[in-house]
This record gives C-alpha cells, sequence and structure tokens, in this order.
C-alpha cells in the first residue's frame, strides 16, 4: 500500500511540473493587458415585496468580456433568501448595459448580487 501511494504521489508531482501544464493560457476576449473591471448592482428586499430589478450601466470605452472560449457575458449573480434571480436579456444589450432581477421574496429577507466584468483599457 506505501509503495502505490508512493508511486501516485511521484506521478502527480511529475505532472504538476511538466513545462506545459506550468504556464497558464491566456483569457480569450481580452486584450494583452488582460486586466478586467468589475461592475455591480445590488439590493436587499423583505418578505412578499414585489419583483426586483437593477441595471448595471457600462462605462462609455470599456467593453463586456465574454467568457474564455464562448461569446456569452462573464457575468455573474449571487443570491440569499428563497427568490428566482437572472440576467434579463430583455432590458440587457451586454454593451451599454446589464440587468438582472429577481421574483417576490418569499423568506424573510432576500438579497442578489450582480457582477460583470469589462475591459476599460481602451479609455
Amino acid at each position: 500500500m506505501r509503495k502505490l501511494f508512493l508511486f501516485v504521489a511521484i506521478i502527480l508531482l511529475s505532472l504538476t511540473q511538466h513545462p506545459s501544464l506550468a504556464q497558464a493560457a491566456p483569457v480569450p476576449g481580452l486584450d494583452e493587458s488582460g486586466a478586467t473591471t468589475e461592475y455591480k448592482c445590488n439590493f436587499g428586499v423583505g418578505q412578499g415585496e414585489a419583483k426586483q430589478s437593477c441595471t448595471i450601466p457600462i462605462p462609455d470605452g470599456c467593453r463586456v468580456v465574454r467568457l474564455p472560449g464562448t461569446t456569452k457575458p462573464w457575468v455573474s449573480m449571487s443570491k440569499a433568501g428563497n427568490t428566482q434571480c437572472k440576467f434579463d436579456e430583455k432590458t440587457s444589450d451586454g454593451k451599454t448595459r446589464v440587468t438582472g432581477s429577481c421574483t417576490r421574496c418569499k423568506t424573510g429577507h432576500c438579497s442578489a448580487l450582480f457582477t460583470v466584468r469589462a475591459d476599460c483599457s481602451g479609455q
């Protein structure tokens, strides 16, 4: 058993030392600087409060970064409480604004945070 453990440990160590694995691949969709800025909006609501939304404006000269290897915008959302949240494709154009919305809160308190990554290196 000990020999098997040592064998596996040596294999794993040799894999992590391989030169092709040690270099991080560049993220497609970013310029050479690779710098991004996060823009956020958030809100909190009490139980029974109606649908809520917030819009993240993208500044002039910035562009929404795409998820690596896709054509989808690099956005994220987190929420707390019993509510359903999503990015609203009808009111988001993905270039000048991104809007997130949540359904009515069904617990004592609900909150949401919407984030979008943008490349503003051209400013």
